[in-house]
């Protein structure tokens, strides 16, 4: 279950996202358990997170962050070149 964003919940998480540093980078064995446990803590912690997919062409790297969107529950916000921004809201602790 991914995310969807209106056009103006996506240009104020872009504005939010500019000065962010990406958290997780993901290398040449690409999306696996351990990438997804690391994105998907990086989430709980910061709600909007950058992600760095190095080793991939054009193609794969679209196939990884739609990957990384399903397995997360996360909305892709943009994609620039090598870098991916992720939107996921915290979960409302229990009371």
């Amino acid at each position: 279950m991914s995310l969807t964003l209106t056009s103006r919940q996506r240009a104020h998480l872009k504005a939010r996202a500019h000065a962010l540093e990406p958290l997780v980078q993901i290398g040449h064995a690409g999306v696996q358990d351990t990438v997804v446990a690391a994105v998907d803590t990086a989430l709980t912690a910061h709600e909007l997170i950058k992600v760095k997919i190095n080793d991939a062409e054009r193609d794969e790297r679209v196939e990884i962050s739609e990957a990384l969107s399903e397995r997360t529950g996360a909305a892709i916000v943009q994609r620039v070149g090598k870098v991916v921004v992720l939107w996921r809201p915290r979960p409302e602790e229990d009371k």
